[in-house]
């Protein structure tokens, strides 16, 4: 049997480079990639980026927030709209590019490059942004730089490694699969994880305003206010820890 090598870690005492299982993707309109195996879209269909605008950082106070060294932490990276998102903020908030923002990111099913630029492509404001990351993807990497921000991403079972990471964020985009489709995602230790890597005064903000999610951040530590969705959904969560 041959030798398996040991695996290379990070600074963060991660696996720099997991094998994951590739999402498997059917796609809406042939712009809009749904997960098969929790047939769910990867993001609103009435507009990704303004809904990155509005949940993430509108529900964590960004970019206003931002400043050199803060941290933002993600479960569910998907097709990286998220971080672009951000960067886009980023770029607006420090053009001399005198700050460094640090972005962890959790992810079990890894999209394809391939299929992240045909997603992206939806989005001509991300996509003019996306080379360096469409780069580092395509050549397996899970450290690296983008103008900026320096990311992490952190594959597997997010109930693995979310527990063994040893960073703290000051806000988290909680962007996984619908709770009725992906509950592992939700649940109440992970819930209590992300608080427990949160630090004091760290902000959430999440899509969903499922009565369950929202009472395990609550018993987490987060106060928990219900705020208008995106595109006419009723209601999203954000929440602060106290």
């Amino acid at each position: 049997m041959p030798e398996i090598p040991e695996p290379e870690f990070s600074e963060a005492g991660l696996p720099k480079a997991v094998r994951s299982e590739t999402a498997s993707l059917s796609w809406l309109e042939d712009a809009i990639p749904v997960a098969t195996r929790f047939d769910d879209p990867y993001f609103s269909l009435k507009g990704g980026l303004e809904e990155t605008r509005h949940v993430f950082l509108g529900g964590n106070d960004l970019p206003a927030r931002l400043q050199d060294g803060f941290r933002i932490a993600e479960l569910g990276f998907g097709t990286g709209l998220n971080l672009l998102t951000l960067a886009l903020a980023w770029r607006q908030q420090d053009p001399e590019g005198a700050g460094l923002l640090h972005y962890t990111t959790f992810e079990a099913f890894p999209m394809a490059v391939g299929d992240m630029a045909r997603a992206l492509r939806h989005f001509p404001e991300a996509a003019a942004i996306s080379a360096p990351l469409l780069a580092a993807m395509s050549a397996g990497e899970t450290r690296f730089r983008l103008p900026g921000i320096a990311v992490e991403i952190v594959h597997g079972d997010v109930r693995d490694t979310l527990p063994a990471w040893t960073g703290r964020a000051d806000a988290w985009f909680l962007d996984g699969f619908s709770p009725a489709k992906n509950p592992e995602m939700w649940g109440e230790t992970l819930m209590a994880e992300v608080a427990h890597h949160t630090s004091k005064g760290g902000t959430f903000a999440t899509y969903t305003a499922a009565g369950h999610v929202r009472r395990a951040l609550a018993g987490a530590g987060f106060e928990v206010s219900r705020l208008p969705g995106f595109a006419g959904k009723r209601h999203m969560s954000a929440g602060v820890l106290r």
